[in-house]
């Protein structure tokens, strides 16, 4: 059992050099802990906003819901609730966003939330800048203005 551990735990590592030098074994540590990481990253499901083609080889079922607007807003809510999606783009601002049916509960909190996002920021929204100023053109415009013109008196000092 424990030998079974240590073995596990253990790396091997040969490299072939005539003088080995501090550069040498650097190098071939870094190349064993590339290759280490990347089998480490084969046996692991990808988390979070992934590609169509990912998101449909996990085991599990997809669904989907149509989302018009902003992706960026939902990609920040659902990394809060460790959802795993993928959108797919249907036109101009419309995307089709596919996720694990596993998630569902968690998919429709972060789906209520980014709702309530949304409403806020209808509802908070200011005019653009250019209609406000295009505004007080108009008011400009319509306002006769008045000038006054005043004569200086001229100085007696002359």
């Amino acid at each position: 059992m424990i030998q079974e551990d240590v073995d596990n735990r253990s790396i091997a590592l040969s490299v072939r050099a005539t003088k080995i030098t501090a550069q040498v074994l650097a190098k071939a540590m870094a190349a064993a802990l590339r290759k280490i990481g990347q089998a480490q990253r084969e046996g692991q499901t990808p988390q979070g906003r992934q590609s169509v083609k990912k998101l449909m080889n996990h085991k599990t079922a997809t669904s989907t819901i149509l989302l018009d607007g902003d992706t960026r807003l939902f990609d920040r809510v659902a990394r809060k609730y460790k959802v795993d999606y993928s959108f797919h783009k249907t036109g101009p601002g419309k995307y089709l966003l596919l996720f694990k049916s596993g998630q569902a509960d968690a998919i429709t909190a972060a789906f209520s939330e980014y709702t309530k996002l949304v409403m806020d920021r209808a509802r908070d929204k200011r005019p653009p800048m250019r209609e406000v100023l295009a505004r007080f053109a108009e008011l400009v415009k319509a306002k006769p203005q008045e000038r006054e013109r005043t004569r200086e008196a001229a100085r007696d000092e002359r």
